[in-house]
């Protein structure tokens, strides 16, 4: 029988469909998983109502645990608290960067700055805070997409929710 710390290891490691590079765990979707008798429960709370990496997530979960031969498992989803991007963790963050996305932000230590009205993001590739926002949404409704002036490369910004 697969133990319960297996499993956590096995679903922790699932990545977002949407972006790859990143875990459920990392992203903070997954937030817990227990074992109640001979039931396995997934915990996981939606990044925003209607996301449609919901569904992926859940069957990604449920071929992993089928996989290990779990035969009782039961998937819930938690709206309260609602997702945060707070969630997301300062390593995935990283992870973010690499592939070219500029992380959320929420402070000045966090490299994003607000001057008067005008959010500043840094580009992801060359550091540059002279960048611009060219549309509210980008690939996913999760993220907007910017352009650095300096290197001129277009880039995505994971939005702070």
């Amino acid at each position: 029988m697969t133990s319960l710390k297996q499993i956590e290891q096995i679903i922790s490691n699932i990545p977002d469909p949407e972006i790859p590079v990143i875990t459920i765990k990392e992203l903070g979707v997954l937030r817990k998983i227990e074992q109640i008798d001979d039931k396995i429960i997934v915990t996981i709370t939606p990044t925003y109502s209607g996301c449609p990496a919901m569904d992926r997530f859940q069957k990604d979960i449920k071929e992993q645990l089928e996989a290990l031969k779990v035969s009782s498992f039961e998937i819930q989803l938690q709206y309260d608290p609602a997702w945060t991007t707070d969630w997301i963790t300062d390593f995935a963050k990283e992870k973010l960067k690499k592939y070219g996305i500029a992380p959320p932000a929420h402070s000045t230590s966090d490299k994003t700055i607000l001057l008067g009205q005008k959010q500043v993001v840094p580009c992801p590739r060359c550091n540059s805070k002279e960048t611009k926002l060219v549309s509210q949404f980008s690939s996913t409704a999760c993220k907007a997409m910017y352009q650095c002036e300096d290197c001129l490369e277009p880039f995505e910004y994971f939005k702070c929710l």
